[in-house]
C-alpha cells in the first residue's frame, strides 16, 4: 500500500519518531548487551604495593619502582610518547625567582610534525619552548599551560595561530594544544586545526555553498560539517535534529520533504529534490540529496543528507524572470504606442494631393523612423490654397513617442489654419508660428521650413533652424542659401522671420528634409549633407517618385539615429 505522505510538520515529525522508534526496537532485539561491573576495589592494606604512575603497576619485570630505588617514575611516559600520532611532548617549567613559569623545556618528545615546516619535538629535546616555538607566547601559549599546573585542569583544544618566519619566509598555522598536569611536568599533545583534507573539503562546502550532515538513529548523534552549519547559521556543535529539520521546511515543502526522508527511513535512495527551509526568518532553496546507512538487514541505522544552497541562483532566476517581463511589458507598451502613433501619422501625413499634378507639380514624400524608434515629430505639409499658390513646408518637432507626435499635430494644424489667412507671406506664417510655440510652455523647441510656390513658380521661403533644401537643376545639386535663417521655434519670442525667393525652372526638383537624414553618430552633419547631395545628383532625369525611391534605397533605417522627413517637388 503506498503510504500516506505527511502535508505538515507535525504529521511529520510524528512518522519520523514512529519510524526510529521501530529501528531502535528492532536493533536492540540484535543488540549484544555488556552488564556494567563495579570497579574492583584495590588493596585494602596500607602496605601494599602503590601503581606505577603510567598504570602498568610493580608486576614482576615491569622495572617500576618509587624514586627511592633510583627509578624516573615518568620514564614509561616517556617512552609512549612515539605512538602518540599528534605532536607530543613533555615539559618541565622554567621559573623565574618568584615562582612564575615562564617557559617550558622539552624533557622528551615524539617524532610528528604538525606541518612540514614545523620540526618535530624530538628534535628539541633539552630546549626552552620558546627557542623552537618563538611565536607560542604571542598566542598565549606558555600562559595556558602554565594554568594547566596551576589549576590541575586539562587543557583542550586551545588555539595558536602559530605563525613563524623561516629561511624561505613566512609561513602560519593554526594549531590545537591539549595538556595535562604531571605532577610538577606538562604533557602536551599539538596538531593542526585542519589538515589539508579538511581544508580542501571546508573550501569545496564554501566555493560550492554546501554542506552535509548524519543522523544516527540509534543513539540519537547528529554530526553537520561547516558547511552545513553556514547554510543554517548555526553555531558548531548546534545541529539540528529530523524533528527540528521538520519545522524549519517551509509548508509548501512540507510533502516533497516527507517523500524524501520517508523513503530514506525504508532504505530506499530517492532522488535529489529542492526543499525551501526558513532560516533566521529568510527563505533558503537547498537541493537535498539523501543516503541511509543500512545494516545487513536492510533496515538503517543512519541518514545522510548532502544539502546544496541554491538560494543566491533562485534569486538571480527570478530577477531574470522579472526582468524579463518588464521588458515584455515594455515591448508591448512601445508597440501600442507605435499602432497608435502610426495611426496618428498616416491620420496627419496625408499622400500629396491629385490637384497639385493638375498644376504641373509631382510630388513624393517618405516618412523613415529610427530603428529604435517607430515614431517622431517630424512633419510636413503640402497643399493648394485658396489663392492658388502651393504650401509647402516641413519641420521637426523634438522628441520622439506620442507626446512628439501630439506637438507636431498641433504645429502642423496651427500652420493649416493661418495658412488660410488672407495676404500672409511665408515670413509672417513662421513668425506667428514661432510666438504660438513660445506661448506654450509645455512646449519644447522646433524646427521648421514654411514657404510658397506661386503662379510664377517663384519659391518663397522662410527658415527657422532648419537644414537648408537642396536644389536638382540641370544635373546639379546645390542647397539653398540660408543667410537668411532664423532661430528654432520656440527659442526667442518676438523675432521677425525674413524670407528669400527662389525661381524654379521647368525640370528643377526641390528637396525638404529633416535632420535625421544627414545626422550620424560621429560625423560632421557637413558630410551628411554632401553624400545627400551626390546621391540627389545621381537622380537627375528622374521623377519625384522615382528620386524619392533611390534616395530610400540609399540611405537604409538601420542607418538613421533620428526619424527622418522627406517631400520632393518637380515641376513638369
Amino acid at each position: 500500500m503506498t503510504p500516506v505522505i505527511p502535508q505538515d510538520p507535525e504529521t511529520l515529525k510524528q512518522l519520523v519518531a514512529s519510524e526510529v522508534a521501530a529501528l531502535r526496537t528492532a536493533a536492540r532485539r540484535e543488540a549484544g548487551v555488556r552488564p556494567d561491573h563495579a570497579s574492583a576495589p584495590g588493596p585494602q592494606d596500607g602496605g601494599a604495593a602503590q601503581a606505577c604512575p603510567c598504570g602498568a603497576g610493580d608486576g614482576p619485570g615491569h622495572g617500576c619502582g618509587d624514586e627511592g630505588d633510583g627509578h624516573d617514575p615518568w620514564a614509561c611516559v616517556c617512552a609512549t610518547l612515539p605512538a602518540i600520532p599528534v605532536s607530543a611532548a613533555l615539559l618541565v617549567p622554567v621559573r623565574d625567582e618568584d615562582g612564575r613559569t615562564g617557559d617550558f623545556t622539552v624533557r622528551a618528545g615524539n617524532h610528528v610534525r604538525s606541518a612540514q615546516w614545523l620540526d618535530a619535538p624530538d628534535r628539541h629535546i633539552g630546549r626552552r619552548l620558546l627557542e623552537f616555538q618563538p611565536g607560542a607566547a604571542a598566542g598565549g601559549l606558555i600562559d595556558a599551560l602554565a594554568g594547566v599546573l596551576s589549576t590541575g585542569r586539562a587543557l583542550h583544544a586551545h588555539a595558536v595561530d602559530y605563525t613563524e618566519q623561516r629561511g624561505d619566509g613566512l609561513h602560519r598555522a593554526r594549531l590545537l594544544y591539549d595538556a595535562a598536569s604531571c605532577g610538577d611536568q606538562v604533557l602536551a599533545t599539538w596538531r593542526p586545526a585542519r589538515n589539508r583534507t579538511e581544508m580542501l573539503s571546508l573550501d569545496a562546502q564554501y566555493i560550492a555553498s554546501m554542506g552535509w550532515g548524519t543522523w544516527d538513529l540509534l543513539s540519537g548523534d547528529i554530526t553537520w560539517s561547516e558547511g552545513l552549519h553556514a547554510i543554517f547559521r548555526t553555531e558548531e556543535g548546534r545541529a539540528l535534529s529530523l524533528p527540528e529539520l521538520c519545522d524549519a521546511v517551509l509548508l509548501d515543502d512540507v510533502p516533497r520533504f516527507a517523500r524524501m526522508l520517508t523513503a530514506l527511513l525504508e532504505g530506499e535512495e530517492p532522488a535529489g529534490s529542492e526543499v525551501r527551509f526558513t532560516v533566521l526568518g529568510e527563505i533558503r532553496t537547498l537541493h537535498l540529496v539523501g543516503h541511509p546507512v543500512t545494516a545487513t538487514d536492510g533496515l538503517p541505522w543512519a541518514l545522510h543528507l548532502i544539502a546544496r544552497d541554491l538560494t543566491a541562483q533562485v534569486h538571480s532566476r527570478q530577477r531574470l524572470a522579472a526582468a524579463r517581463r518588464q521588458r515584455e511589458q515594455l515591448r508591448e507598451e512601445a508597440a501600442a504606442e507605435r499602432r497608435v502613433a502610426t495611426v496618428l501619422r498616416e491620420a496627419l501625413l496625408p499622400t500629396h494631393s491629385a490637384e497639385l499634378a493638375e498644376l504641373g507639380l509631382s510630388v513624393a514624400a517618405a516618412y523613415l523612423p529610427a530603428e529604435w524608434e517607430a515614431v517622431g515629430g517630424d512633419w510636413y505639409k503640402c497643399r493648394l490654397l485658396p489663392d492658388g499658390r502651393i504650401l509647402l513646408a516641413i519641420g521637426d518637432a523634438c522628441g520622439h513617442g506620442l507626446s512628439a507626435v501630439a506637438r507636431m499635430a498641433q504645429q502642423r494644424h496651427a500652420l493649416a489654419g493661418l495658412a488660410h489667412a488672407p495676404g500672409t507671406h511665408a515670413g509672417q506664417l513662421t513668425t506667428w508660428l514661432n510666438e504660438l510655440v513660445c506661448g506654450d510652455a509645455a512646449a519644447e523647441t522646433a524646427t521648421g521650413i514654411i514657404g510658397h510656390i506661386d503662379r510664377d513658380r517663384n519659391f518663397r521661403w522662410a527658415c527657422a533652424g532648419h537644414p537648408a533644401p537642396l536644389l536638382l537643376r540641370d544635373g546639379q545639386a546645390s542647397e539653398l542659401d540660408t543667410s537668411h535663417r532664423g532661430p528654432l521655434f520656440g527659442l526667442l519670442s518676438g523675432h521677425e522671420y525674413a524670407t528669400a525667393t527662389v525661381p524654379l525652372r521647368r525640370g528643377d526638383l526641390l528637396l525638404l528634409y529633416t535632420d535625421g537624414m544627414v545626422e550620424r553618430r560621429g560625423e560632421d552633419i557637413g558630410q551628411g549633407i554632401e553624400a545627400l547631395r551626390r546621391v540627389l545628383v545621381s537622380c537627375g532625369g528622374l521623377g519625384a517618385q522615382e528620386t524619392m525611391d533611390r534616395l530610400m534605397a540609399a540611405f537604409t533605417p538601420e542607418e538613421n539615429e533620428d526619424d527622418t522627413c522627406l517631400v520632393a517637388v518637380r515641376l513638369d
